[in-house]
């Protein structure tokens, strides 16, 4: 196994994202149609924020047992993606190494972690799956 594996032979290249000004029922039903659990938020190319799967379902439930539509007219009702998304972030540089996103995910306190050059501008993004796959075709 390689010790100093740079994070970018891992990490997932142009992520989806979504922009701020974006409505939270896109975001839901993107993360549902890609069936994907992290969105970065971005300003440009400068990652601002990310919204997780449990950020939606927290929301969410509060209509449970509503139609999707109903769920999605409070959300776009009641939130912004601003109001929701995460901004103290964790994230990597892209010099970063993949025993560097092994030490912090180990810690299941999240399961991504955008990577970011040194001006913030998002380039990619690695997830506990991603590590995983890695550490199999290892052995």
């Amino acid at each position: 196994m390689k010790r100093n594996e740079p994070i970018k032979s891992i990490m997932a290249t142009n992520p989806l994202t979504v922009n701020i000004t974006q409505k939270l029922s896109e975001v839901r039903k993107l993360m549902s149609e890609q069936q994907i659990h992290h969105v970065p938020v971005v300003s440009g190319r400068k990652l601002v924020g990310l919204l997780s799967a449990t950020d939606m379902v927290r929301l969410s439930f509060s209509a449970y047992g509503a139609d999707q539509r109903a769920v999605d007219a409070m959300l776009d009702h009641e939130f912004t993606i601003e109001k929701v998304m995460q901004t103290e972030l964790t994230t990597l540089q892209d010099t970063s190494t993949v025993r560097d996103a092994a030490k912090i995910l180990r810690e299941g306190a999240f399961h991504s972690l955008p990577v970011i050059d040194s001006e913030g501008a998002l380039l990619g993004i690695v997830t506990s799956t991603d590590l995983i796959r890695y550490l199999y075709d290892q052995y």
